[in-house]
């Protein structure tokens, strides 16, 4: 049902993971531990998934969070729950509250997990390619330092997403990059058909990462498009399928 940081699950204090697509009561495309609001799901399906997310977890479910992700770099701040209409459109949040646990939910975007063990501070980001060149991983790093945390004592986790053998991309999508930084050229690695590439997301998060000054990075390097166990967009795409699941990565302070 889950898999772990080996780095983030050394850390005292903090409960985290990177949940699968098994264990749920889905049915179908869902099958089977969807977490997705935004799915066409059962409503009721997907909120026993996240009530067993949240059992996994060790919190209630009403304390189990996920934001409106909208690939921007708006950050919230979690100090209390919140429900499906309150909910914050944002694509990252950070705490010091024990006992809330941050999900943010993918479908081949990136999910990256931030702890601070000594100020005791955690954050999560959805960072897909938009939500990255625009800055969600630096806003999250700084929104953590104004409840006290130092980027200097940071460990993060990138957790499951799409990797470079299975994201193909246009020429267009290059351009974005490369006009931003040619440097970026570096994350692009020929594809088999003229005018693509292949894009290394997971490299590009760990760069933005290293260059804000994290020292501490885990990607447990699995890849949602080739493990079945995890839900992807463009893997349904590609299927020609109506609709997919979304997975949930979360973490939690301990009291």
């Amino acid at each position: 049902m889950i898999v772990t940081s080996p780095l983030l699950s050394t850390l005292p204090g903090v409960r985290h993971a990177f949940f699968t697509r098994e264990g749920g009561v889905s049915q179908g495309i869902y099958a089977s531990l969807n977490g997705g609001l935004g799915s066409s799901d059962n409503p009721d399906h997907v909120r026993e998934n996240r009530r067993r997310m949240a059992r996994t977890l060790d919190v209630a479910p009403e304390r189990f969070l996920t934001v409106f992700q909208i690939h921007s770099p708006d950050v919230a701040l979690a100090t209390a729950p919140w429900d499906e209409q309150t909910r914050p459109r944002a694509d990252a949040m950070v705490t010091s509250s024990p006992g809330l646990a941050l999900g943010i939910t993918t479908a081949d975007c990136g999910p990256v997990l931030f702890v601070d063990p000594k100020a005791r501070v955690i954050g999560a980001a959805h960072a897909g390619w938009k939500g990255a060149l625009g800055g969600v991983l630096e806003a999250t790093i700084a929104a953590m330092e104004k409840l006290g945390a130092t980027r200097g004592d940071l460990v993060v986790a990138i957790g499951p997403l799409i990797r470079q053998p299975s994201y193909e991309v246009g020429a267009e999508f290059v351009a974005r990059f490369t006009e931003t930084t040619a440097a970026n050229g570096r994350f692009f690695a020929p594809s088999t058909r003229a005018d693509h590439a292949m894009f290394d997301l997971a490299g590009y998060i760990r760069a933005r990462l290293t260059d804000a000054g994290i020292t501490t990075i885990d990607d447990i390097g699995l890849c949602t498009y080739a493990d079945p166990r995890f839900f992807s967009y463009r893997r349904t795409t590609h299927r020609a399928e109506p609709d997919y699941g979304r997975n949930i990565h979360a973490l939690v302070l301990e009291p």
